[in-house]
């Protein structure tokens, strides 16, 4: 049985984990190890199943903690030698992890663990050195995993529409943004193709990509000033019952929280 953690989501800090309690993975690690292990500890996962640890980009939400996690574990971090040279240049980042890293380059499949878990990293566009998706097969469950994007490029398309699980950012509300405390610079920011992904852009690369053996869709990185779960959830469900019942059809949809740890049983 396949397990996804969401450990930590949105500008607080971000951590997830798939897992299968003998083998599994961290992407990206911007809380520390002490809380990384606490919250998987409170769903009954040991942090020692972690074998390998992915990076999205050079972020401190998602960073803050990689080097810290991946020294007390001794597990490699997987990265483009581009977004590796960024890494080692972060100032926030805890510790040095130079031991630790291992490099992957862009749209080449790399086979880990004796081939059961493949990992493709595909850029997305955002405002950092660089930002990786990931697309991952992990002992045969497909996931597709993108957060902090402004819009979704082609060939994370074709990944998504392969895969059994998306994980995918649904970052903000347009008319919360709009009408919301934030300056304009930082608006214009966030609403920019290098920027984050609206709820109702999500939604719709949702519609366009859904197939019979999508199983389950995963919201992260909500914007705590610009977005709600429920607002979220809403938008999303609402455009996916255009292509029929999610319900129905065994669709799980969720929205993950920003600073607590949910685990999900997977199909």
């Amino acid at each position: 049985m396949v397990r996804f953690v969401s450990i930590s989501s949105g500008s607080n800090g971000n951590c997830y984990y798939i897992g299968n309690g003998t083998t599994a993975l961290l992407i990206d690690a911007g809380i520390g190890f002490r809380t990384i292990k606490q919250r998987l500890g409170s769903v009954g996962i040991d942090i020692s199943s972690v074998k390998m640890m992915l990076v999205t980009h050079d972020h401190s939400d998602h960073v803050r903690g990689l080097s810290t996690t991946a020294a007390r574990l001794s597990v490699p971090v997987y990265a483009t030698a581009k977004l590796h040279n960024a890494l080692c240049q972060c100032h926030y980042i805890e510790g040095d992890a130079k031991g630790c890293c291992r490099v992957i380059r862009e749209n080449e499949q790399v086979e880990l663990c004796c081939g059961n878990v493949k990992v493709t990293a595909f850029e997305v566009p955002h405002d950092a050195t660089q930002t990786l998706g990931y697309a991952i097969n992990f002992f045969g469950t497909r996931f597709v995993f993108m957060t902090d994007l402004g819009r979704v490029p082609q060939i994370a398309l074709s990944f998504c529409r392969r895969a059994n699980y998306l994980v995918v950012e649904a970052n903000y509300d347009v008319d919360m943004l709009i009408h919301g405390s934030y300056p304009p610079d930082l608006k214009a920011r966030v609403i920019d193709e290098s920027g984050h992904l609206s709820n109702d852009d999500c939604a719709m690369m949702l519609a366009s990509v859904r197939h019979p053996d999508l199983r389950g869709v995963f919201l992260c990185h909500l914007s705590k000033d610009n977005n709600t779960p429920a607002l979220a959830h809403r938008t999303v469900s609402r455009e996916l019952s255009l292509c029929g019942d999610p319900e129905r059809d065994g669709l799980v949809l969720h929205c993950l929280p920003r600073a607590e740890a949910l685990s999900l049983e997977l199909v």
